[in-house]
């Protein structure tokens, strides 16, 4: 049984970690987190495909030392450099790095200086006032550090949206060969599109529920059955990821994906409504006494209660309850509807492919343009583009565009936002692209006030066109940094730049939150893929999936404009004689 992309990528994260914690060189620290990176966003299982025509060394920034430890992980299901890494430190140590606000450098210190190898030690030290004590620590460090440890300590693992689709689509593709099935969804956080997920709740409708289930407790990927019964079982996969299975007749599915896909807070509102219209709605149909009135569809379940059918990103809530009971709905946003992606990297700095392979992936993918924002050289473990190499990589867009039809490569950069708020290339510079796309890479640490001065800084540069990832956060990894966001929003409008939901499944940053925020205020936003190599742009509907959550629609998207009005756009927000 070999090791599947999603596991084979954790193993890189580890051992990306655990070099990190020894102050390991970042680049080799980098090139293991890209490896993880591009497994983990692969569209086949690795195993399968070194089968066919390719090695593992073909995968993009892959070499033949990363080629040959996919290889072991895949027979193995780990290798010997993390078994070293592991036998070299106290277990559980990395756990420390995914508290928000504690990076490697401190992790060291706490564990060489106090001993703290664990979140739970970690959380006592800073209850008996022993960080403070620690140079450079203080007592205001070691509040934050409480509240974030205590948080970690006391949450159940979750999985990332990315992470869970892999095991998912896997599961369904699975599950579809067993006879009768009529229908099939995987329900839950996962159909809300929620950035992470507990589990996977799979619901399937069929007149056939052993075999069904049969089915499903064969899968390869089980580790243990939790629970067996005829219409529901559970079962723990390799991976630690539970799956719940729920077989339902056909003239029931809808009333049950409604209940299985929740919110909690959602159904109890439908229920409320369903009580005062005297039905009764439950996950085997909607009821008038003992008589069922409708349940076959989503669809027929809402219309029973006076709704229009609620998407399900929209499951919270959060309004969508009596926007349905109208015509205040909106027309969300498809991933159809994405005609370019506004923010990708090339090998010029850290991505894995070149400007024509990123272009033909693009193209593949369905996309017209392509905006290419390599890194500035003020990120330079990235080896950022200083204003010569990025003179040199305008005239190599201007060659492609003149020698290639089907797709057009826009110029761009994602320039660095210094901690005063200057972009770190020269004005003249900048003003040859056609989008300036700005981002927080560092500083991380600034008082609200001072986060918050900084960005709208550098929005109001002339030439500013997206800020990207707009809170910094990295799923399971660092909270978003202090900022006043409904500040930046504002001044967003004001300037007329976009504001970015970047789809990258460690970031789906605006959360949804944000993205509502926006839209209310009527600023445009940017749904891109932050690509770094040819597979990247699968990420795009995570970013549609979040953008949804927060009620977008296709004309609050500038990335869903043609091109010719796109460009437009874009010249308004690079005012290049200001």
């Amino acid at each position: 049984m070999s090791a599947t992309n999603a596991e084979i990528a954790a193993v890189f994260d580890e051992i990306a970690d655990w070099l990190e914690l020894d102050g390991a060189n970042p680049f080799r620290v980098r090139a293991y987190r890209s490896a993880a990176r591009t497994v983990s966003a692969w569209p086949e299982p690795l195993a399968e495909w070194q089968r066919g025509e390719h090695t593992l060394a073909d995968l993009p920034g892959i070499g033949e030392d990363l080629a040959a430890k996919i290889g072991e992980i895949l027979a193995s299901g780990s290798c010997a450099l993390l078994r070293q890494l592991r036998h070299n430190h106290p277990r559980g140590l990395t756990e420390l790095l995914r508290i928000p606000g504690i990076g490697p450098k401190r992790v060291a210190r706490l564990h060489h200086e106090l001993g703290i190898r664990t979140p739970q030690q970690l959380v006592q030290a800073a209850r008996t006032g022993r960080i403070r004590t620690l140079s450079g620590f203080g007592a205001r460090s070691e509040a934050s550090l409480l509240e974030a440890a205590s948080a970690h300590v006391g949450r159940d693992r979750r999985w990332k949206l990315a992470v869970a689709a892999q095991h998912a689509d896997a599961l369904c593709a699975w599950l579809q060969a067993a006879p009768g099935i009529t229908e099939l969804a995987v329900a839950g956080s996962y159909r809300r599109m929620r950035e992470t997920v507990g589990d996977l709740d799979v619901l399937v409708a069929t007149r056939e529920a052993a075999a069904a289930t049969e089915r499903f407790l064969a899968y390869t990927e089980v580790q243990r059955v939790l629970a067996h019964g005829r219409t529901r079982s559970s079962v723990l996969l390799r991976s630690g990821l539970q799956v719940d299975l729920r077989v339902v007749e056909p003239q029931a599915f809808g009333a049950a994906l409604v209940y299985f896909t929740g919110s909690k807070a959602h159904n109890v509102a439908l229920r409320r409504l369903a009580q005062r219209q005297g039905l009764k709605i439950n996950e085997y149909g909607v009821f008038r006494g003992t008589r069922r009135v409708a349940g076959e569809t989503e669809a027929s379940v809402y219309a029973a209660i006076g709704l229009a059918a609620i998407p399900p990103e929209l499951r919270e809530n959060r309004g969508e309850i009596e926007a349905a009971s109208g015509d205040g709905l909106p027309q969300l946003i498809e991933l159809a509807d994405l005609r370019g992606d506004l923010h990708a990297h090339t090998d010029a700095t850290d991505g894995h492919a070149g400007l024509a392979q990123m272009a033909a992936a693009a193209q593949a993918a369905g996309l017209a343009y392509l905006a290419i924002t390599d890194h500035s050289h003020g990120l330079a473990v990235t080896r950022g583009l200083d204003a010569a190499r990025l003179a040199r990589q305008i005239e190599a867009i201007d060659r492609f565009n003149a020698g290639h039809s089907g797709i057009v490569l826009l110029k761009g950069i994602e320039v660095e936002i210094l901690e005063d708020g200057r972009l770190d290339l020269p004005d003249a510079l900048l003003a040859r692209l056609d989008l300036v796309v700005g981002a927080v890479h560092s500083h991380f640490q600034l008082s609200r006030t001072r986060q918050t001065e900084r960005i709208l800084r550098a929005m109001a540069h002339p030439c500013f066109s997206v800020l990207a990832h707009p809170t910094g956060r990295l799923l399971g990894k660092r909270g978003a940094y202090e900022v006043d966001l409904e500040r930046v929003v504002r001044a967003a409008r004001e300037r007329g730049c976009f504001l970015e939901v970047n789809a990258h499944p460690d970031r789906l940053d605006l959360d949804d939150v944000g993205c509502r925020m926006a839209r209310d205020a009527g600023v445009p936003l940017a749904i891109s893929s932050d690509s770094h190599d040819v597979n990247g742009f699968a990420a795009l509907r995570f970013g549609v999936g979040q953008a949804r959550r927060g009620w977008l629609r296709r004309s609050d998207v500038v990335n869903t404009l043609p091109l010719a009005e796109l460009r437009r756009r874009l010249a308004g927000t690079m005012r290049r004689d200001a």
